[in-house]
């Protein structure tokens, strides 16, 4: 899956807030499917839908252990969605920084004389 196509899965997938509740739950450590549909009110089939969206996505795996099929929260798509984040933080963080100047420059000092004082009278 190229870089793109990765951001854009990862993104679909965190765009449902059941899916982002599952990767929330996952960061504490893996899980079954039984144990992911417990705060939930569908069904166990209607969580593995969920699952297999986040799964094709990169962002969870599953692996056989005993009878169980425990997820696992895989980060690295994660990663890639922060970084591209970021670089939008750092874009407004600079136009903020921008404003704030402007507005200090805009700022009349309180005991400037050429400034008109309210009239109590």
């Amino acid at each position: 899956m190229t870089s793109s196509n990765q951001l854009d899965a990862t993104f679909a997938a965190l765009a449902d807030p059941t899916r982002r509740a599952i990767i929330q739950r996952l960061a504490e450590g893996e899980a079954s499917v039984a144990e992911l549909a417990v705060p939930f009110t569908m069904s166990q089939p209607a969580v593995s839908k969920h699952l297999r969206v986040l799964e094709k996505a990169g962002l969870i795996s599953r692996h056989r252990d005993a009878q169980r099929r425990p997820c696992r929260l895989e980060a690295a798509p994660l990663a890639a969605a922060v970084a591209w984040l970021e670089s939008y933080r750092e874009f407004w963080e600079a136009r903020f920084q921008h404003l704030d100047a402007l507005l200090a420059d805009l700022k009349v000092p309180a005991d400037n004389e050429n400034y008109p004082k309210d009239d109590p009278a």
